[in-house]
């Protein structure tokens, strides 16, 4: 059971990729270039998601998808909503995309939506989304601008927080700092979980507390053993003779003399 989890999850995880890059590629670029299609591809994460904010004049909202259908009108990708009538307005379409991407931001172009009625000459709607990197878990999705008062190029400005197209940032800590901290970590939870073992199962008192203690005392005392054999003088040392040509061996024993020839008979 175990293994089949561990099977079919990286599985899932690969088929969610997948069916997040098929919908950022539903937007239809207006120019087919490399650097907008991976401007596309950031946006990802943000797939299968709507966004709604309120306008300005707190007499409409704004709904908003990435490459998605919005209201269930097709292909489009933010629309305006009126919230008297309930009536929508196409503000642009994701069939009609333009993306530019910088360091840690990515600027969203939908376009082809309805024509205006009575100003900026009746051209077709459309919405700028500028998607920001933020380190909030939430996405904030407002209305920056509506330019609609002018005779030509009127559009919509939105503004959206997303950790999304946030870059990503190397990790500073090399292989050997990585480990070292590995190794504390584990030295921690072995010296903490084994002095809750022998103070509350074992009812160890003073420095029995200490995890296999036995063995660690045997450890110091064969390294203190090592070191006075490595670092200090241990046995016998001749001193060196004094004179040249005199050796170090014992003397042997004279013959002791006889003196009774000088005594009186």
């Amino acid at each position: 059971m175990l293994l089949s989890l561990r099977i079919i999850t990286p599985l899932f995880a690969l088929l969610a990729g997948v069916q997040a890059a098929f919908i950022t590629d539903n937007c239809k670029l207006i120019s087919h270039s490399d650097s907008e299609q991976n401007a596309l591809h950031l946006l990802e994460p943000l797939t299968n998601q709507t966004f709604t904010t309120e306008g300005k004049e707190q007499d409409y909202s704004y709904i908003f998808q990435v490459c998605g259908d919005v209201a269930g009108m097709k292909d489009a990708g933010l629309v305006q909503k009126e919230k008297k009538g309930e009536k929508l307005v196409r503000i642009g379409n994701y069939t009609n995309t333009r993306a530019v991407r910088g360091s840690d931001w990515v600027l969203l172009f939908y376009e082809g939506g309805e024509k205006y009625d009575r100003h900026c000459s009746h051209e077709a709607r459309k919405a700028m989304i500028m998607i920001s990197c933020s380190t909030s878990t939430k996405n904030k999705f407002s209305v920056v601008l509506e330019e609609n008062q002018k005779e030509e190029g009127c559009y919509y400005l939105f503004e959206l927080d997303s950790s999304a197209v946030c870059p990503v940032i190397p990790s500073k800590l090399s292989a050997g700092s990585i480990f070292l901290i590995i190794v504390f970590c584990c030295l921690a939870v072995y010296l903490t979980g084994g002095f809750l073992y022998q103070r509350l199962v074992v009812g160890a008192k003073g420095v029995e507390q200490f995890p296999n203690y036995s063995f660690w005392s045997e450890i110091g005392n064969l390294s203190a053993d090592g070191c006075d054999f490595v670092c200090r003088s241990r046995g016998n040392r001749q001193e060196p003779p004094t004179y040249r040509g005199v050796g170090t061996e014992a003397l042997g024993e004279e013959p002791e003399e006889r003196d009774d020839h000088l005594l009186p008979m």
